[in-house]
């Protein structure tokens, strides 16, 4: 599961959050990451995947 939802962190980094923790403060932050600039966008979705997985 984690290689499909690092594959929505690069095509839409929102989704990839989304899939990850829900609703929450990361989920709200990543969008507004992507919109400043889509790549730390794709930055922090990837590193939030990575953190959850760990765990």
């Amino acid at each position: 599961m984690s290689i499909l939802r690092i594959i929505f962190a690069i095509i839409l980094p929102p989704l990839g959050v989304f899939l990850t923790v829900g609703l929450k403060g990361a989920f709200w932050l990543n969008i507004l990451l992507t919109l400043l600039g889509f790549i730390p966008g794709i930055v922090h979705a990837v590193w939030i995947i990575a953190k959850h997985d760990k765990a």
